[in-house]
């Protein structure tokens, strides 16, 4: 039943954005313009709210450096993802539960195609932008998806710390 619920949703995500969203960035590199959702990891971002620059790099290693990161909650950070791999890498920001049901979809289905705003695809010695607001107190994870990746370790997280207990 799991799997004939993930073929079906795959279907679905697939179908409805194959024409508008691709698993790469466009020609131009942008992304499509969309408003903002609030998810349980935060909302996107847009560069006027950025308060902190971070650099992560990733390598064929299946590793991010840094793996993890601190976030003050409300703090928006401009993470620029730089790829020093020979492979396609991406990170993806969710709730440990989202990316592990995300990791065994892109295992069946390799091919997927998929971006949001809390996504990075990016192609060997290249860099993306996430432009993110870490607004929910707690652990966000991050993981590269692609097949087989995730299972190898790619995969790290950001402790988000709560306003309340930053003024102890």
């Amino acid at each position: 039943m799991k799997s004939l619920l993930i073929a079906s949703l795959a279907l679905v995500m697939t179908s409805a954005t194959s024409s508008v969203l691709a698993h790469a960035p466009g020609s131009n590199g942008e992304r499509p313009s969309m408003p903002p959702e609030q998810t349980a990891w935060g909302i996107g971002a847009d560069e006027a709210a950025v308060d902190r620059e971070v650099v992560i790099r990733m390598d064929d290693k299946m590793r991010f450096y840094p793996d993890h990161l601190d976030v003050a909650e409300g703090e928006t950070l401009k993470l620029v993802i730089h790829n020093d791999g020979q492979l396609l890498h991406e990170l993806v920001l969710g709730t440990q539960e989202e990316l592990e049901e995300h990791a065994e979809m892109m295992e069946q289905f390799p091919n997927m195609e998929h971006d949001a705003p809390y996504m990075a695809h990016v192609d060997p010695g290249q860099s993306q932008s996430i432009i993110w607001t870490f607004n929910r107190a707690g652990r966000v994870e991050f993981a590269c998806l692609l097949p087989g990746h995730f299972q190898a370790g790619m995969k790290g997280g950001v402790q988000v710390v709560s306003a309340h207990d930053t003024h102890h």
